[in-house]
């Protein structure tokens, strides 16, 4: 079953990658990044594709916020806070936060749907979020490239031994959340 997955990821890389980076992204690089160390994907196409999924998710995130404010306002009742945060952001930093917005935990899809919410405009939203994409395929991509032969040697360990890893991994991933959860809150309690 995996030996099949991993032929059609393969075989589709590209289109998945894009797909992959409009919603979500991270892990989708890295594989294309492990993929282009074992030569399965050109490292500049996968760091361009990936880019421009992320620039056509923030960009339809961003026109959600335009074009459908009811809706947002709707739907995100419970988000108020991200919103207010993702506001105050912008009118501090301005369009520096357009692109380090990716990096942001838990105002990922929030930065681009509020900055819609606002007059800011569009094109020059567009040109920041185009070079933040491709900027964030590069950070990210780039390393599972160079390290791709320990990235997947801790694999074959990981593979190996699952029921420690899926625990550890597990257990790391909670405390990541729960770190820039905590983080998150305190700057939102702070701004009020």
């Amino acid at each position: 079953m995996t030996d099949i997955l991993l032929e059609l990821m393969k075989e589709y890389s590209y289109i998945i990658l894009y797909l992959w980076s409009i919603l979500e992204g991270e892990t989708g690089l890295l594989m294309a990044g492990i993929f282009s160390h074992t030569g399965d994907m050109n490292i500049y196409l996968s760091i361009f594709i990936a880019g421009l999924g992320g620039f056509t998710g923030d960009t339809i995130y961003f026109s959600i916020g335009r074009y459908n404010k009811r809706y947002v306002h709707k739907k995100f009742k419970g988000q108020r806070r991200k919103f207010a945060l993702a506001h105050l952001l912008l009118k501090k930093y301005g369009w520096p936060i357009i692109f380090i917005q990716r990096y942001l935990y838990g105002l990922r899809t929030i930065i681009p749907i509020s900055i819609g919410l606002t007059g800011y405009d569009a094109k020059l939203f567009a040109i920041i979020n185009l070079f933040s994409a491709w900027a964030w395929a590069a950070i990210t991509i780039l390393p599972a490239w160079y390290f791709g032969e320990e990235i997947l040697q801790m694999l074959a360990v990981a593979k190996q031994y699952w029921y420690i890893a899926l625990p550890f991994g597990a257990s790391i991933a909670g405390g990541i959340y729960w770190f820039f959860h905590t983080k998150t809150q305190k700057k939102v309690r702070v701004k009020k």
